[in-house]
């Protein structure tokens, strides 16, 4: 199976991870993993002036500081894994990832709001789960 697993470094990207170590059927060689990070983008006014290889730099030390601990755990549970960043929106930009890469199942956590609290808030997941093709195991 291959599968997409967003992150974000929070506690719930967290006990996502912690799910998917305890559960024996999604550890193995048997599944192809691919764990996606979406950076949010610069504001576009305040990037036209920064220069481009700063900018990068910039994406690119943002995602280290969430992927590092996700690498590190992934390897101590012999996880073959592919690592991708994007920059823009979160929802936006983990459903062009997973309908592009036609993955077969994205998993990722959620934050638990309330019927009310994603009325007024939204939600990743629940963008996420609105505008994907792809199944989506939201983990909480």
């Amino acid at each position: 199976m291959k599968i997409l697993v967003a992150v974000d470094g929070s506690t719930y990207s967290k006990r996502m991870l912690a799910y998917l170590s305890a559960h024996d059927e999604w550890l193995g060689g048997a599944h192809d993993y691919t764990v996606v990070h979406v950076v949010a983008g610069v504001p576009p006014r305040a990037a036209a002036v920064l220069d481009k290889a700063v900018l990068a730099d910039y994406y690119q030390e943002e995602a280290e500081k969430v992927l590092k601990p996700i690498r590190a755990f992934m390897d101590k549970r012999g996880i073959k894994a592919q690592y991708v960043v994007k920059t823009g929106h979160a929802s936006d930009a983990i459903t062009a990832v997973a309908e592009k890469g036609r993955f077969d199942l994205l998993m990722m956590g959620s934050h638990g709001h309330t019927a009310l609290g994603k009325l007024v808030l939204g939600s990743v997941a629940t963008k996420v789960m609105a505008h994907s093709d792809v199944p989506v195991l939201l983990i909480r």
